[in-house]
């Protein structure tokens, strides 16, 4: 299809405007994995093609679930139409389980223990930084996110997470933790946004850490090689197959 003018650059993806509707874009999927806050960086050959069905599965589920998102279509594996947003700055953590990041603040934890009700955490979107977590309070007093708006954050997340967590378990995998983004489309709607896709979970084939599909065997890796970029591209085609049955 054709693509309007490059709105946007992330490191996995590259949004453009529709060539003839202001109010839509165009997100294609990149090859590239990273980790790190991109200082490590790596080219999976045909990723593109198992982000973009994965993240058109899972939009698909939300919206038999009734959650609004910006998905439009997806008139190739590799990209997909969207409703053009105004993004909000903040990355949206839920956690079932805790482990990674949460277990480095928080001793007292042990790994795997289950959270009910979720965790949900903030995240400023500030690679120079690290993408900080912030509080609520903070988030409203530096004026980034008011206090109404981070709870009708909160109550997304939450609703996006229990609808994937559900059509996981019908399949045996644990979903631990779920990473999202949300923003205004044209019109003013707060929805769900960007790419959710194995890069945006930790999930866990029968609850069992070991057996994780999801971008952590990545990050975990402690040198890159080309059978271990081969193992995780397998890893990405499962859980591409895995959401295609959701459809």
């Amino acid at each position: 299809m054709q693509f309007g003018t490059l709105l946007a650059e992330g490191k996995t993806k590259q949004i453009y405007a529709h060539p003839t509707d202001a109010t839509l874009a165009i997100i294609q999927h990149k090859d590239a994995i990273t980790a790190g806050d991109g200082a490590r960086r790596h080219i999976i050959p045909g990723k593109s093609l198992l982000s973009g069905p994965t993240t058109a599965n899972v939009y698909a589920l939300l919206a038999r679930t009734g959650i609004a998102t910006h998905f439009v279509s997806a008139p190739s594996a590799n990209t997909m139409v969207v409703q053009r947003c105004t993004m909000i700055p903040i990355e949206i953590v839920t956690r079932r389980h805790a482990t990674g990041s949460y277990l480095k603040r928080h001793a007292d934890i042990v790994e795997g223990q289950r959270f009910d009700p979720l965790v949900v955490e903030f995240f400023f979107k500030d690679d120079a930084n690290h993408d900080p977590l912030m509080s609520v309070a903070e988030l409203d007093a530096a004026g980034i996110a008011t206090a109404e708006r981070c709870a009708a954050l909160g109550r997304i997340a939450r609703r996006v997470f229990l609808a994937i967590e559900q059509a996981f378990a019908a399949q045996t995998i644990t979903l631990v933790d779920l990473k999202i983004e949300c923003g205004l489309t044209t019109r003013g709607q707060l929805v769900v946004a960007d790419v959710i896709d194995n890069d945006s979970w930790r999930i866990w084939p029968e609850g069992k850490k070991e057996l994780m599909l999801d971008k952590q065997v990545y990050r975990n890796m402690q040198t890159v090689t080309p059978e271990g970029l081969a193992h995780i591209a397998a890893l990405y085609q499962t859980a591409k197959e895995l959401t295609d049955a959701w459809t």
